[in-house]
């Protein structure tokens, strides 16, 4: 019967507490205790109502590490009176995922009580894995909590995303680190209270700070603060022990995830929107955290045509002379050209006319509106068949514009007379706004 009734407790119950990590010591047991995440967990909130009324089934939790993908979890357990069993995305297998399984049905049967069984880094599991859970979750048999740092509607199986609700957590505010820092300082029980800690406000602002969102690695960095000082009476927390307790601040940053989507687009975005300042810092960002200068050219590349456009054709060129420099020179110079080009083409007057325009005339194509090459406009082969099949060519006659005044002449170049190219009256396209004014009302007053 021991065998069937394992502990029901998580593993680190069976550990002393004074041994474990702060992080650890200091996990929430309660809704109360959890801090951030009020866009899910607040009043009223979705999730919060859930647990409350114990109304789930299953559960996707996403969002950047120290969130409380797994704190959040336990809670869950402990608020609705759950058995709670973990298992890894990276270390477990199917073998052991049947085991739990197994374990939770005869808990069911025999003693009529829920389990809970959380799968940390459920993107890890391949989808053989991931199916194992379907007809069990279809049953009733557990209720799954998954946790994952990458979107899951890309990294996790249809089936299984379609069977849970999706909650992203969002990283913790410099405010809600701080306060779970001064909640570790104080807790006699399980955190520092016992010890007479002379703490700078300072040091727990720029631990906060230096976390990057993660609580986790803000609580680490207090407990290597704190456990590490050996002098005799008080132990002194100032910024200069915090500043080597967190050491430099990570990039946040996956080469195939969402901060990789994300900041790319912001970069895309500022380029757009005229602001340099944010273009260079989402470039810097991309280049310190790693990601492939090669992609960033391109970008830039696509940015100069489709948001600068006609009204600064020099933009392309930059973009143009910019990738070419990249490769010529390599990194890390090629930041420079990299650098170049993006101020330039956040700081050019901006237009999509050109871009606007095929948009408007590639919907007109493959909505059916395919229109004849009108006759004037087909090869000179054309009408010789014409000709020699006794047809009137007169229709056939093209006017070669270079035989004209100013290298123009009305005449038709598309049925029906469409119009797609509406020019803006930013920068260079002004005059161009002006030219093809001028020729269209040429065109217009010829027409029959």
């Amino acid at each position: 019967m021991s065998d069937l009734f394992p502990a029901e407790n998580p593993p680190t119950a069976a550990t002393p507490l004074a041994s474990l990590p702060l992080a650890a010591r200091m996990r929430p047991r309660t809704l109360a205790e959890v801090q951030g995440q009020s866009h899910i967990l607040g009043e009223g909130k979705l999730l919060r109502r859930a647990i409350e009324s114990d109304r789930f089934s299953s559960l996707i939790f996403y969002g950047p590490p120290g969130t409380g993908k797994t704190t959040l979890a336990t809670v869950i357990a402990q608020s609705t009176g759950s058995r709670f069993e973990s298992l890894n995305g990276v270390e477990s297998n199917v073998a052991e995922i049947r085991s739990k399984i197994e374990q939770a049905a005869s808990w069911q049967t025999l003693r009529n009580e829920t389990t809970i069984l959380f799968i940390d880094e459920i993107h890890r599991f391949n989808k053989a894995q991931q199916d194992v859970l379907l007809p069990h979750l279809e049953r009733g048999t557990v209720r799954f909590i998954g946790a994952t740092t990458h979107n899951p509607y890309f990294y996790i199986n249809s089936p299984l995303v379609s069977r849970s609700q999706v909650f992203q957590l969002e990283s913790l505010s410099t405010n809600d680190i701080v306060e779970l820092l001064k909640n570790a300082l104080s807790d006699e029980e399980r955190g520092f209270g016992a010890l007479e800690i002379d703490v700078q406000e300072k040091a727990i602002i720029h631990l906060a700070e230096k976390a990057n969102g993660d609580a986790r690695k803000a609580l680490t960095a207090l407990d290597l603060a704190i456990l590490s000082s050996n002098q005799e009476g008080p132990i002194i927390l100032d910024l200069a022990v915090a500043e080597e307790s967190i050491q430099q601040k990570a990039i946040l940053y996956d080469a195939d995830g969402d901060e990789h989507y994300d900041t790319i687009s912001a970069f895309i975005k500022s380029i757009r929107g005229s602001d340099p300042d944010a273009a260079l810092y989402w470039l810097a960002k991309m280049l310190t955290a790693g990601e492939d200068p090669r992609f960033i050219a391109r970008r830039l590349v696509i940015a100069a045509s489709e948001d600068i456009g006609l009204a600064d054709s020099s933009a392309l060129q930059v973009a143009i002379a910019a990738q070419q420099a990249l490769e010529f020179v390599g990194m890390p110079e090629g930041r420079i050209p990299l650098a170049h080009a993006t101020v330039h083409l956040a700081t050019a007057p901006k237009s999509n006319s050109a871009y606007a325009a095929l948009g408007a005339a590639m919907a007109d194509v493959t909505n059916g509106k395919t229109l004849p090459v009108p006759a004037h406009l087909q090869t000179k082969f054309r009408k010789k068949i014409a000709t020699a099949s006794g047809a009137d060519t007169a229709a056939m006659n093209y006017l070669y514009s270079h035989d004209y005044e100013g290298h123009f002449v009305p005449q038709s170049y598309l049925p029906e007379g469409r119009t797609y190219y509406q020019p803006s009256q930013n920068g260079l396209e002004k005059r161009i706004a002006e030219r093809l004014e001028f020729w269209r009302q040429q065109s217009e007053e010829s027409a029959p």
